[in-house]
């Protein structure tokens, strides 16, 4: 029987960027026993993956080169694992793929049964696809990170989510709101009124004084910071804490890391707190019924076609994206 090929994308080793992407074709890969094999409606793209290209965990990941990026992905079953139990050949389902593996930027793509959850027949693919990675990460920090609940019913919160319209803040935003947050945010100037329209109280232009200082027009001291930005040193975020303050750091360097082993040595009150995102399907699963709902919704920056990949390559490395940015095949 002839192996059936599928259109993808991949990079045959460190750098390059765009231009290192090639249009390949390329086996459709077989399920394993607890995995699901998907036809790609939808795949979104996130810093880490052309961190990854750039060598970030070089030599240990990729794995293995080529390499096709991407591991969030929305779309429908095909073929399951012997052992897959919840889905069937026609379901339709948004999932987290395997990270450590990619395998998003394709037609066909396979996913653990875990990390894949139903996707309700009147949300698109590309409307859920973005809550894999960004949806997930925005979550664990806003709720296990910050301990705010979203059913409203805990202390109110003072928190600043800074680079509020790219992937994690605009999700960050919208679920801190729904713990009844008193939320400032930052972005870019062109941004404002789309960081007021999730529901942010407070928008500073990290462009103007006020907005690099991180202060609240309102005198506000941040209980939690949820740090989606780059850039910012300690000596910024520690004068607008309270006393018992912490900076989430989701994209944390060494310098932030050396910052965290301090203040835990020191016992100081004002904590850094890397973040890591450790996915869960139930948790992927509350937030696609969120969007169901209502109450949740993906900023789509762009979409592309699987042929225009280095496009969207290009655009999510220049770090100016709005929400999310989309490719279909």
């Amino acid at each position: 029987m002839a192996t059936q090929l599928m259109n993808a994308v991949q990079y045959s080793g460190y750098g390059g960027g765009p231009d290192g992407l090639q249009q390949v074709k390329v086996p459709v890969p077989t399920p394993k026993e607890d995995e699901v094999l998907l036809k790609v409606e939808a795949t979104s793209l996130n810093p880490v993956d052309w961190k990854l290209q750039n060598g970030l965990l070089r030599p240990f990941l990729p794995r293995n080169f080529p390499h096709i990026p991407a591991s969030d992905v929305a779309g429908e079953v095909t073929e399951v694992g012997s052992k897959v139990e919840n889905f069937k050949a026609g379901d339709k389902v948004v999932a987290m793929g395997n990270v450590l593996k990619g395998g998003g930027l394709a037609e066909f793509a396979v996913t653990k049964e875990s990390w894949t959850v139903a996707r309700p027949p009147q949300l698109s693919a590309a409307e859920v696809v973005g809550l894999s990675i960004a949806g997930l990460t925005a979550h664990q920090a806003v709720t296990q990170a910050a301990g705010i609940k979203l059913d409203g019913s805990g202390n109110k919160a003072n928190i600043l989510i800074t680079a509020a319209s790219g992937g994690v803040g605009h999700y960050a935003v919208q679920l801190a709101k729904l713990g009844n947050a008193h939320v400032t945010a930052t972005c870019g100037t062109r941004n404002i009124q789309l960081v007021k329209s999730l529901g942010a109280d407070e928008v500073l232009d990290y462009n103007t004084p006020d907005g690099a200082s991180l202060r609240s027009p309102s005198g506000q001291k941040y209980d939690a910071v949820i740090h989606c930005a780059m850039g910012i040193p300690w000596s910024i975020f520690e004068p607008n804490l309270s006393p018992n303050g912490m900076v989430i750091d989701l994209t944390p360097g060494p310098s932030a890391l050396v910052s965290f082993a301090l203040k835990k040595i020191t016992f100081c009150k004002k904590q850094l707190l890397p973040l890591m995102l450790i996915p869960k399907g139930e948790n992927l699963n509350y937030l696609v019924n969120l969007v169901k709902e209502g109450k949740l919704k993906t900023v789509i920056d762009s979409k592309y076609a699987l042929a225009k990949a280095r496009d969207a390559w290009a655009k999510s490395i220049d770090g100016h994206a709005t929400g999310k940015i989309i490719v279909e095949p």
